[in-house]
């Protein structure tokens, strides 16, 4: 049995264009919903029970059963609510009979609600009573399960007063011709629009195409500039419920003295979520055309991968914040495009030219009959050279000379996708009207900030009355930021001491599997040992990465930022900082710190007491570097977008239908019955963008920071992008509630971390090459020591000598043998003297000439590139020349209006006036 209480706003309000449950004018029941409980009406969204109210806003909350909430006495003022409640209740509908909450038979059952409930009961009804002062109207339905709705209307006077406060741009009843611009960039502009018109989706736009309204900030004194001919479509269902969410906002009750809003309410349990209602369903026979329907064919469909992004109308259903982050992913995907065809190019450079690199043909060469030294204490031996053939070729595919061009390629790819973004967020703001936005934005304090506040009031009573405001200051702060400060510390040290475990991982295996029996074991040492380490690293990030954003989220909010944004920023910084460091130390560990802690033969460095730090591969460590990014990048992508996004829900369903067949069949048909807000009800919520962008970011930085190393990761992001984009859209779509309606001008804190990994990356990929690959060694040796000037005896010119009659004790080989023969010199990668020179083993003039190039070049790539990226940068005009003059049109156009009307009036009232003052007609 359903219950459904109706709550009018209060007197004095203008309710001229709404209309009661007691009006004549109500559409019957049976003439709204079908016999399938679908709406008859579905082009305006749900309704109250008289059909003709929408519902522009829900909350729900726990219903106690059985028993009933304890009224309190009413305060001062309040009677009159009460009476109002009452006689509201004597115009509810025909839905079902409606018990008063106050019935003496029901309070008789001896059932009460315990103090809690009655409290949440109690700030409920105080809630309600200030929503309906501020002129909503409410009404109530209880259904048979323990959630009970409160269905929100805001009518025509309420939506008009608060979109002239929030200063909303409405378009006018004028428009204008958008004129095309002239230069060569906007006619090959439009020739790709023009080419690429088939991707472009099938969606029809809300006015012609070429032709704009003026939009100006709505104001109730000038409403004769707006076309009102249908108000149900002035204000579309986004900004509705965009102005009843800034009322719930603004709006306020008390506790315990204490003044708190929704969110408190919320965080609270006196109400269990709030949300706008979806347009309609998507699915079934009964699925009317909507918006959500339409965002359903062409955009959430993985059949129209191929084709571009519908921004304006994913603007128009789920506000401008969300419309900005799919475009910004949509041009960086598009972006993804070249940068993937150029390092396919690359590394099919390498496929083509492995078989002429003569490095890799020396090793692979075994006439040259080169002995190593061990890799290990006692359990490794002495091994070929030629042993190391497969990783010196493998090595070749992403250590060549073509890695250099496309480092400078991703820097300089970079800058352009930044730019190209700002000219594209600038287009949009033109578009979506948001030039003007952001300078009168008002921020409201968050109900913790207010909270906190007022205990600092309270305290401060018995204190002389001061003059200044009331407000938090760093000192009030002061100790949140101390353990915020050394929790980041612990944070980053804990994913130091798990890569630090890992390390320690690989040595211990790599001594257990070179004194394995097991033959399969001993000749895939180096393959068994770098897969494993970063499938745990890949593990570790992942468990890291929610650890990680739950602990940033509880920091933020110790810190009690004042405003939404404020908190948001914050909380996007820890968040950025915790997972840069989980998902790039061990990469960084890699590509800069393996193999250069190492010491040499007779003298290695040691930790943790005999574990010997590891070395790198003769062909060096690019291709350990690769292997952990490919690893993780693919990892990431696959568990944490396709298993956790799209496996375990589809797992569950499959589940579900193969255990409870019956039970999902009467839950279908349950679900067809369930009105609007019920089924928004069974979605999960809307938790924000933040996630989203994080996983973006970090992919970035997987993408600029390493490319010099893994050249294929651009395609990767490519191919996981066009899959994400439409997960993404199906989850919006199909699986959360309706999120609130935000503005925004730009993608926030986002771009700057953007811009700030651009620049780091420059640095970073000059480091990898000059520092991790053996690039500037075969550089400096094929101009400076090379007898012929080719690469012919690079690798001997890479190898030291070592007496193996000066291993510390306990630390050669337990098989010298191994080989054959007994081995009286061994060779390792390094460059120092040989033992039979005056200083033996110290560092040679090689190192330190190949050291100092290294150091050079690293200056000469970072000062040219940034300097061409900031060419690039400056030749590049943020703002499209043609959006730059429409706009200056557009506001010509908005003063002209208005003279126009003013002087319209003055004519108007000029003629009055002479009326009024002309001579009386004389008598006949």
């Amino acid at each position: 049995m359903r219950r459904t209480d109706y709550y009018l706003p209060v007197a004095g309000e203008d309710k001229s264009n709404s209309k009661t449950p007691g009006n004549n004018e109500s559409i019957p029941l049976k003439n709204l919903y079908a016999a399938d409980g679908s709406l008859l009406r579905p082009e305006l969204g749900p309704f109250f029970s008289d059909g003709q109210r929408r519902v522009d806003y829900v909350l729900t909350y726990h219903i106690r059963r059985p028993g009933a909430a304890h009224r309190r006495p009413p305060k001062s003022g309040e009677g009159n609510f009460i009476r109002r409640l009452r006689r509201s209740m004597s115009l509810r509908g025909s839905r079902a009979p409606l018990q008063p909450r106050d019935d003496p038979e029901i309070a008789a059952q001896g059932q009460k609600v315990d103090s809690h409930e009655d409290g949440n009961v109690l700030q409920r009804e105080e809630f309600e009573e200030n929503l309906l002062e501020h002129g909503l109207e409410l009404e109530k339905e209880e259904g048979t399960k323990d959630v009970g709705f409160l269905k929100i209307h805001a009518p025509w006077a309420v939506l008009c007063r608060e979109a002239e406060l929030m200063k909303l741009k409405m378009p006018t009843k004028e428009s204008y011709d958008v004129k095309q611009g002239s230069n060569l960039v906007e006619k090959i502009r439009m020739f790709i629009h023009k080419v690429t018109a088939p991707l472009h989706p099938k969606v029809d736009a809300a006015q012609p195409h070429g032709i704009k309204y003026l939009s100006h900030p709505f104001s109730r004194e000038k409403q004769h500039l707006f076309d009102l001919s249908d108000k149900d479509e002035f204000f579309d269902s986004k900004t509705r419920s965009s102005i009843v969410w800034k009322i719930l906002k603004t709006t306020r009750c008390f506790k315990n003295k204490y003044r708190i809003g929704i969110t408190s309410l919320l965080a609270n349990g006196v109400y269990t979520s709030a949300y706008p209602l979806h347009d309609g369903d998507i699915e079934g026979v009964t699925a009317r055309p909507n918006d959500r329907k339409l965002l359903y064919e062409q955009w959430a469909s993985y059949s129209v991968f191929y084709k571009y992004q519908p921004i304006g109308l994913i603007r128009k259903y789920f506000g401008e914040k969300v419309g900005l982050y799919f475009a910004w992913l949509g041009v960086y995907t598009q972006m993804l495009i070249p940068a993937a065809i150029v390092g396919v190019i690359v590394f099919l450079y390498g496929c083509a030219t492995v078989d002429d690199n003569i490095p890799s043909m020396e090793i692979c060469d075994p006439r040259n009959n080169i002995t190593m030294c061990p890799l290990c204490d006692r359990a490794c031996s002495y091994w070929k050279l030629v042993t190391a053939c497969g990783t010196a070729r493998a090595s070749h595919l992403f250590d060549n000379p073509a890695t250099v061009f496309f480092s400078i390629f991703m820097a300089l790819w970079a800058v352009l996708f930044m730019e190209h973004w700002k000219r594209r967020q600038m287009r949009l703001n033109y578009i979506w009207d948001l030039t003007g936005f952001g300078e009168e934005e008002e921020e409201h304090n968050r109900a913790e900030y207010e909270l906190r506040v007022m205990e600092k009031k309270m305290r401060r009573e018995h204190l002389p009355p001061k003059e200044e405001k009331v407000k938090l200051t760093c000192t009030d702060r002061m100790p949140a930021y101390m353990v915020v400060v050394v929790s980041m510390c612990f944070m980053i040290a804990l994913t130091f001491a798990i890569v630090f475990g890992v390390i320690l991982y690989r040595i211990s295996i790599k001594a257990a599997l070179h004194m394995s029996t097991y033959q399969a074991a001993r000749s895939n040492i180096r393959a068994t040992v770098k897969t494993t380490a970063a499938i745990i690293n890949l593990i570790i990030i992942i468990i890291l990465d929610e650890i990680y954003g739950a602990v940033a989220r509880r920091l933020t909010m110790l810190e009690v930022p004042k405003t939404d944004k404020s908190f948001e920023e914050r909380l996007i910084f820890k968040t950025f900082i915790l997972k840069f460091v989980n998902a790039f130390t061990p990469i960084v560990y890699l590509a800069f710190f393996r193999g250069r802690l190492v010491g040499r033969p007779g003298k290695y460095l040691y930790v943790v007491g005999s574990y010997r730090m590891e070395e790198c591969a003769h062909a060096g460590c690019l291709m350990e570097l690769c292997i952990q990014l490919c690893i993780t990048m693919l990892g990431k992508q696959l568990i944490q977008n396709n298993l956790f996004e799209i496996g375990i829900p589809k797992l569950k369903k499959m589940y579900r239908k193969r255990n409870s067949k019956s039970d999902l069949n009467h839950e279908e048909k349950r679900n067809k019955t369930l009105q609007r807000h019920e089924k928004d009800h069974l979605l999960g919520p809307y938790v924000g963008l933040n996630p989203e962008y994080m996983e973006m970011i970090i992919q970035f930085g997987m993408v600029t920071l390493f490319v010099a190393s893994f050249p294929l990761a651009p395609l990767f992001a490519l191919l996981n992008n066009i899959i994400e984009i439409r997960l993404d859209a199906k989850k919006f779509v199909t699986e959360l509630r309706r999120p609130v309606a935000a503005k925004a001008k730009d993608i926030g804190i986002w771009y700057n971390l953007l811009r700030g990994l651009s620049k780091v990356a420059v640095i970073v990929n000059a480091f990898v090459i000059s520092f991790t690959s053996d690039f500037i060694p075969r550089l400096v040796y094929q101009y400076s020591y090379s007898p012929d000037g080719t690469m012919h005896g690079f690798i001997n010119h890479t190898l030291s000598y070592f007496n193996v009659s000066h291993f510390q004790p306990g630390t050669d080989p337990l098989e010298p043998f191994h080989l054959g023969y007994k081995v009286h010199v061994c060779r390792y990668k390094d460059y120092r003297e040989p033992p039979w020179s005056d200083t033996p083993y110290e560092l040679s003039k090689e190192f330190w000439a190949i050291l100092a190039a290294r150091l050079a070049f690293v200056i000469v790539f970072q000062n040219v590139v940034m300097l061409m990226s900031d060419f690039v940068d400056w030749l590049i005009p943020d703002i499209p020349k043609d959006i730059s003059q429409q706009i200056r049109e557009e506001k010509s156009l908005m003063v002209k209006l208005f003279m126009e009307k003013e002087q319209g009036k003055g004519k108007g009232r000029a003629a009055c006036s002479s009326a009024n003052h002309s001579p009386a007609r004389p008598r006949s």
